[in-house]
């Protein structure tokens, strides 16, 4: 399990994924984090750990400034009543802390199935930003890099309209 962002960063650059790194104050939500994306390239995102009454296991990534209604996205997604995944099934599934989701994390998914989907919005875009594990800096990659690490990582992710 990485649990560090050099581990990460280290990981990116052995797999020919070429990002920028910006470290900044921590941030636990998107609008602390809004305050630290002057000069930095690309889309910022909004990453959200579902589990639903059946016991699945959802990471939604969509854009930021999204607005998100959750019955909405169930149905989208296939999840049945979800509510957000708590912190300790959070770390166990993915190794962050609330306020470090990001698709990086999927490096860490090891014994659980979790759907992995991707706003098509957001993938749209040739440049990408998360947190690389933590929540004191912001990752840019390109959306083709994103796929080749969620891939990468064993993942299948889907793409749909958020």
């Amino acid at each position: 399990m990485l649990k560090d962002q050099e581990s990460l960063l280290q990981l990116l650059s052995k797999l020919g994924i070429t990002y920028v790194n910006h470290e900044h104050p921590p941030v636990y939500t998107v609008e602390e984090a809004d305050k630290h994306h002057e000069g930095i390239e690309g889309v910022h995102s909004k990453n959200l750990f579902f589990k639903d009454k059946k016991k699945n296991l959802f990471l939604v990534v969509t854009l930021s400034d999204k607005d998100i209604n959750i019955k909405d996205l169930a149905k989208k997604i296939g999840a049945k009543s979800p509510s957000f995944g708590k912190p300790d099934l959070l770390m166990e599934v993915m190794g962050v802390i609330p306020g470090s989701v990001t698709p990086f994390a999927v490096v860490n998914i090891k014994n659980h199935d979790i759907k992995i989907v991707l706003d098509e919005d957001m993938m749209k875009h040739p440049l990408l930003n998360f947190h690389p594990l933590v929540n004191t800096a912001t990752t840019t990659v390109s959306s083709a890099d994103l796929l080749k690490f969620i891939e990468y990582c064993g993942h299948k992710p889907e793409i749909i309209q958020i």
